[in-house]
């Protein structure tokens, strides 16, 4: 792979297929940047003609090209329809124009729309917990009728001393 740099980060190409690879950083970086963003689209190269046999692209876990464990398979931002090999500690590897697509995808308010949906997942659980909490807490009043510690703990005692008598 050759030492490439597009705008101000440095990343690696590959020279047969055109993929690259960038640090964490430096993708962060670029996801941040509108300047770095149309750098790398100014930068974009057409993809080749040379078709596939099936209308199926072939799924293949690739290695890390630094620590050479296999990377996660994971949709950019969850939404984008964008699939890219991710080592979370390295780096992330984008075959041939995926970067084009992301960045086009985050122009276009994609990660604010996944964020807002991913906000909103997020309320929906909190608030399904809720329910579940208060579904499975005591009755309000269920021991008012107990004026004590002591008084519940009798109480608790009888019902389970009952218990043991109908279950024998």
């Amino acid at each position: 792979m050759a030492s490439i740099a597009i705008g101000s980060e440095n990343m690696r190409e590959c020279d047969r297929c055109g993929g690259l690879w960038l640090e964490v950083a430096a993708f962060e970086s670029i996801c941040d940047n509108r300047e770095e963003q149309s750098a790398v689209l100014g930068g974009a190269t057409p993809v080749p003609a040379h078709p596939l046999t099936n209308n199926e692209p072939r799924v293949r876990y690739v290695p890390c090209p630094q620590c050479r464990q296999l990377m996660n398979r994971i949709n950019f931002a969850h939404c984008s329809g964008v699939i890219v090999d991710v080592c979370k500690g390295h780096g992330t590897w984008f075959d041939r124009d995926e970067l084009s697509q992301i960045i086009q995808f985050i122009r276009a308010g994609g990660l604010g729309i996944a964020r807002e949906k991913e906000k909103r997942e997020i309320q929906y659980e909190r608030e399904q917990l809720r329910a579940e909490q208060l579904a499975a807490s005591p009755r309000p009043g269920a021991f008012e009728r107990f004026a004590s510690q002591d008084e519940r703990i009798e109480g608790l005692s009888a019902a389970r001393g009952l218990l043991k008598f109908l279950l024998n």
